[in-house]
């Protein structure tokens, strides 16, 4: 491929470029499986427990309220839709994703995070050429996770899941964040580069018809993510770095 045929390269976060993607299933799993053992006791009625597979099935990629949605229906649970102001002890949609975001940031917050050596390969080579690059992701809390990993100057844009909520642009698997950043970078979908680990970021890509929609295999496999869309798939980011003509 050559790099220097695209307008513009949106990268997804978690997964993608940082290894965040594994605090955010640690902190999904201790989250919901507290509430399951939980609502089981209280209903009398024993959920199944949460598991990776929940995560890659109904979770990753996802704004984080949609993803509690999907989780609580694939259990058979309703609970209120509460509001984003809830606190993470309330019993609700919101609450519980709330819950989740607290255990991330002190993940966050203890551990920090190095990104993957290949992404870095690729965003440092794209940036030589001039390339310009958005995040898209679903997390709001994406400008701290790219300001941990010490990336923020090379991303001319982060769209992030507070700025799609301002923005009411339907998360991923819709098209529309992707979209969103690809024309604030100037360039049309057509032009445009997604760089995407899960299969729900892939149908992102494939629907809003970008010229090349690229798999990261961390997890979610190959057949996954080829059968949402995805023209290519690769282990890692670094198969991908361009020589000193662009082509990679």
């Amino acid at each position: 491929m050559d790099w220097d045929a695209w307008k513009a390269v949106l990268f997804d976060l978690d997964g993608v470029v940082t290894p965040t993607a594994v605090v955010h299933m640690h902190a999904w799993d201790a989250m919901f499986n507290t509430f399951l053992t939980r609502r089981s006791a209280e209903d009398g009625v024993a959920y199944p427990p949460y598991t990776e597979q929940d995560y890659f099935a109904h979770v990753d990629g996802k704004p984080r309220y949609d993803g509690v949605r999907s989780v609580l229906v694939a259990r058979g649970i309703t609970l209120p839709e509460g509001s984003p102001d809830d606190p993470p002890t309330a019993q609700t949609v919101c609450g519980l994703g709330n819950s989740k975001n607290d255990a991330f940031e002190t993940i966050l917050a203890a551990e920090g995070v190095v990104p993957y050596a290949g992404s870095v390969q690729l965003i440092f080579a794209l940036h030589r050429r001039g390339i310009p690059m958005a995040v898209v992701s679903s997390s709001r809390n994406a400008p701290d996770v790219l300001a941990a990993a010490d990336l923020s100057e090379y991303f001319a844009l982060v769209v992030h899941g507070g700025v799609a909520a301002d923005l009411h642009l339907p998360g991923k698997p819709a098209p529309d964040t992707f979209a969103y950043a690809a024309h604030q970078l100037g360039a049309t979908n057509d032009r445009a580069v997604v760089l995407e680990d899960a299969v729900s970021g892939v149908a992102a890509g494939r629907a809003g018809d970008f010229g090349l929609v690229i798999g990261v295999d961390r997890g979610a496999g190959e057949d996954a993510l080829r059968g949402a869309g995805a023209d290519l798939v690769v282990p890692d980011l670094a198969d991908l770095v361009p020589d000193e003509e662009g082509r990679a």
